[in-house]
């Protein structure tokens, strides 16, 4: 799981460019699955079919994970070559303070902000800009232009059973999806394993996959705030003792059977589970949930700090109890 999570952070995908990681994952899952298409928004598709005998027809079951992460896109690059940026989902100005970023092409730079700037509660992504080194506007238009997309350049590292580093959101959820699709032997359900594009944005490849695949039932995996780090906002989710079945959001509230499913699965296979309200954000759950005439929807949450931020932190157990629980729930019938 380390090396996977490695591998998949370190590849550029924000919301609109996910080419590459998708390329990346395609990779590591074509051999274990039956079908793999991708559809006109950029969602990657995967199919494990059921292995149940009879005239019963399997449930057909979507689980998903986004593959796009926020970004910095160019929108003006002055005379002396530094260049001006817009947020590509929730960035927050003092998460980029003097972080490195990249950009598709490799080239790389340092966000700063205007330095007669009175007060820091004042900073907005319009008094920053990327610095890649340039000495006027030409040189710099000669490596980056106008609508081109940065991401953070922060390759993970691990302390203990921690890993940290960009775009764990949401490619600790990728991983576990990639992880189950590895070790899935056989199912009575039919799987649809869907790793979504532009969820940072509004959810939006969720809401055109769900309505192609038309599922019975949806699981999303996606990564949720903690409330375990000094004076931080009370909520009861902790790194470390397990993935969080999510009760709501802002973007839906979870199914109660298929909540009740993931509790029920937690509890008989012995795996740490934690219970999740999140305040403020939604998954891809929110937009499936509501595809055509509605979808039971719910979500494996992965405890994660510091949230869109160069340094996202997510555990070890926590990410493998996350596949074991998804593992549970999708190899045993399913009945809604």
């Amino acid at each position: 799981m380390k090396e996977l999570l490695a591998n998949l952070t370190g590849v550029y995908g924000p919301s609109g460019k996910e080419d590459s990681i998708r390329s990346a994952i395609e990779k590591e899952i074509k051999d274990h699955v039956d079908e793999i298409r991708t559809d006109t928004m950029g969602n990657l598709i995967a199919v494990k079919k059921s292995t149940l005998s009879g005239d019963k027809p399997p449930v057909r079951v979507m689980t998903a994970a986004h593959m796009d992460q926020i970004g910095l896109i160019i929108t003006n690059i002055d005379e002396n070559g530094f260049l001006r940026f817009s947020n590509i989902g929730g960035v927050s100005p003092f998460n980029v303070i003097n972080r490195r970023v990249v950009f598709e092409n490799g080239i790389t730079g340092t966000v700063s902000y205007e330095t007669e700037l009175e007060n820091m509660k004042d900073l907005k992504l319009n008094k920053m800009y990327i610095d890649i080194g340039a000495a006027n506007r030409e040189e710099a238009e000669k490596q980056v232009s106008i609508g081109d997309v940065a991401v953070y350049y922060a390759p993970m590292a691990a302390a203990g059973n921690r890993y940290f580093g960009c775009a764990m959101d949401d490619r600790a959820g990728c991983a576990v999806l990639v992880q189950a699709i590895k070790t899935i032997k056989d199912s009575p359900n039919e799987l649809i394993f869907v790793f979504t594009v532009q969820e940072e944005v509004g959810l939006r490849g969720a809401k055109t996959s769900a309505y192609s695949v038309n599922p019975a039932m949806a699981i999303s995996l996606d990564v949720t705030l903690t409330g375990d780090t000094p004076k931080s906002r009370p909520m009861a989710v902790r790194l470390g003792a397990g993935p969080a079945v999510k009760i709501k959001d802002s973007s839906l509230i979870c199914h109660p059977r298929v909540k009740n499913l993931m509790i029920d699965r937690a509890e008989e296979a012995g795996i740490p589970y934690q219970l999740e309200v999140l305040e403020a954000g939604g998954t891809d759950s929110g937009s499936i949930h509501l595809s055509r005439e509605g979808v039971p929807s719910g979500v494996i949450s992965i405890p994660c700090r510091y949230i869109h931020s160069a340094r996202e932190m997510v555990d070890k157990n926590d990410l493998e109890n996350a596949v074991k629980l998804l593992n549970s729930i999708l190899e045993n019938e399913i009945v809604l």
